[in-house]
């Protein structure tokens, strides 16, 4: 297994879902395999989204979510340009994504990793260089 592997929200949030079983597993064998590497990438709407649904749906504490967001931040985290923007609405246009993953899409384009994990796509599908995997099923 080779990196670098774009990481989405919902593996960061299964992870710490105490109800969410399987998934739950899944998602931290997965984050167990690749951030110890340093082969795990994130964006900056990842961890918003992260924090966001960690303290409203999971109820963890801010100050919780906020030590796991700054630990994961010291891997490679992606910031999105103006240009990166566009090129996520050309994506929304095109394939009709959410804008929301069409800017994760890009994130995982501009920081050149091969594979997004994610459930909110279609596992197996490919935008130019990126392969979703759903690390779920």
């Amino acid at each position: 297994m080779t990196g670098p592997f774009f990481v989405d929200t919902n593996v960061l949030v299964y992870a710490d879902d105490l109800d969410a079983g399987p998934k739950r597993e899944a998602a931290r064998a997965l984050l167990r395999q690749v951030v110890p590497t340093g082969e795990a990438v994130f964006s900056l709407q990842v961890f918003q989204e992260y924090f966001a649904v960690a303290t409203r749906r999971l109820g963890l504490p801010p100050e919780a979510a906020r030590a796991r967001v700054e630990a994961l931040s010291r891997l490679t985290v992606v910031t999105l340009r103006v240009e990166d923007v566009l090129a996520a609405i050309d994506l929304n246009r095109l394939h009709s994504l959410s804008i929301w993953d069409a800017l994760v899409v890009r994130a995982a384009l501009v920081s050149g990793c091969r594979v997004l994990y994610t459930e909110d796509l279609q596992h197996g599908r490919r935008f130019e260089t990126v392969e979703i995997v759903n690390p779920f099923l």
